[in-house]
């Protein structure tokens, strides 16, 4: 896979990315190297990067528990504290091993201590190789909101290397593929139309898709960094998305749900509004809601979530002025912005997602 090269980083793949890395700190001078992990990826991705790692500088693994409840403020202030106390200064570097919470929360941490130091990507789930890893946003959850603290700021490069995914379970796998189906939707019918039947695709098939999906990502990051136009379109089904993942993950009553699993059921949900609000056809609906549910399931909803799950979509990024803004689709490909939604509307998609 060729490397996708970027404004400000270049992302690189498999073989390339240790001969670029190594490349990397051969020039770059640095005092040490902090390794970000939780214990998942410090047990199964660590020792595999350090063996390929041609390099004297000494390192510290900085482990953190894994999983979404490690992405707040007071995870933070322990690893800034544990950087001081192993002598981090401006020329260390962070090296972010594993998924969207790890590349998230390391982006963060890199970029304030010490008024930001460098930091890489070597994400090592689908959703962090397509989605977390690329285009600088860096960040924590403030209590059970999801991202609402964090900067905007790139990586040295990125490292894909797609031998990770051979650790993953088959939940944080299919995860992953909610980012692409999202890919497809916002911008590029044909790449949708990959995911029809995944029973027939090979590894190397995987592998292909993951590197369209992120070329897809990069080229609209490129067009607009700071999300004040297009980039928000990559927030599809992210509104009531992220709503759903923070309301189940503070009720003690749901079992919290992955990332893309919550994704999935908000794409669902924005293509029904799609319907309602920009004219999306019922056909297509329907070829979207019958295909997340091919790959992802059905998640149990009662008729008393949906009025707390709508009243958490006020603090989503993308509002502005008091208005709640849905990315929502006019077909495949065409993504609108800024779009304003009833809660009755909302409400009828979720009757929708249990039909």
């Amino acid at each position: 896979m060729t490397t996708l090269k970027t404004q400000d980083y270049s992302i690189f793949f498999n073989e390339k990315a240790y001969e670029s890395l190594n490349k990397h700190l051969s020039e770059a001078n640095y005092s040490k190297i902090f390794i970000i992990a939780d214990e998942n990826t410090n047990a199964q991705c660590v020792p595999h990067i350090l063996a390929n790692i041609d390099s004297d500088i000494v390192y510290d693994i900085l482990e953190i528990e894994s999983g979404e409840v490690s992405k707040n403020i007071e995870i933070c202030v322990g690893l800034w504290e544990a950087l001081s106390d192993y002598g981090a200064d401006r020329k260390s570097l962070i090296l972010n091993i594993g998924g969207g919470v790890i590349t998230d929360l390391g982006g963060f941490i890199a970029s304030t201590f010490k008024r930001g130091i460098h930091f890489i990507n070597i994400p090592t789930s689908i959703l962090a190789m397509v989605d977390a890893s690329i285009g600088g946003k860096t960040g924590i959850d403030l209590g059970h909101l999801k991202n609402q603290i964090g900067v905007i700021n790139t990586p040295k490069m990125v490292l894909i290397d797609t031998y990770f995914l051979n650790t993953l379970p088959e939940n944080q796998m299919r995860s992953g593929f909610a980012e692409m189906l999202k890919h497809g939707l916002i911008a590029n019918e044909a790449y949708w139309n990959k995911f029809k039947d995944l029973s027939k695709l090979t590894t190397d098939d995987v592998d292909e898709l993951i590197y369209e999906s992120i070329k897809i990502k990069k080229d609209i990051v490129e067009q607009d960094p700071l999300e004040e136009n297009l980039r928000k379109t990559l927030n599809f089904g992210h509104t009531l998305g992220h709503a759903i993942e923070s309301y189940f993950l503070s009720n003690p009553k749901k079992e919290p749900l992955l990332h893309g699993e919550a994704i999935a059921v908000g794409m669902i949900l924005a293509s029904y509004i799609s319907t309602k609000t920009c004219n999306l056809a019922t056909p297509t609906n329907q070829e979207i809601k019958d295909t997340i549910l091919s790959i992802f399931g059905k998640v149990k909803f009662e008729q008393e979530d949906y009025n707390p799950i709508i009243e958490l979509l006020i603090y989503d990024k993308k509002n502005e002025h008091g208005n709640i803004n849905f990315v929502l689709l006019e077909t495949i490909g065409k993504p609108k912005i800024n779009c304003t939604v009833s809660n009755e509307t909302i409400l009828e998609a979720f009757e929708f997602y249990e039909s």
